[in-house]
């Protein structure tokens, strides 16, 4: 009797350790990492180092890493959407989460922005 009854509370902690470790996992916020004015006149943003071009609706991490006192980092999106990051002549790291909804977004340096921009799309 014992047996089972060590057995059965041993399924049971396993299944709870399993199942609060995938709710942690799948509650992370994803994060987004927007660099500016690295090497000059340059603008990204990525996710897990690779180029964002799609994204999932939802709750984003964006770490914007500004280095340079000519330029910003700011974000249009649908229905008026816009988010300033940084402003000129900041110079360091901002972070902020962000709701994204479906549409189409434009990260861009307000200072250059016919040239410094990169467009993603959020479905």
């Amino acid at each position: 009797m014992a047996r089972v009854t060590l057995t059965a509370i041993a399924a049971a902690v396993a299944t709870l350790v399993l199942a609060g470790s995938a709710l942690s996992h799948s509650s992370s916020t994803p994060t987004l990492v927007g660099t500016v004015g690295q090497g000059g006149f340059h603008i990204t943003l990525t996710k897990g180092g690779t180029a964002v071009k799609t994204l999932r609706h939802g709750t984003y991490k964006f770490v914007i890493r500004d280095k340079s006192s000519i330029h910003a980092f700011s974000l249009d999106g649908p229905n008026g959407f816009a988010h300033d990051f940084s402003k000129i002549p900041f110079v360091g790291n901002k972070t902020a989460t962000i709701t994204l909804k479906a549409g189409k977004y434009k990260y861009y340096c307000p200072n250059h922005e016919s040239f410094m921009f990169g467009r993603f799309r959020v479905t």
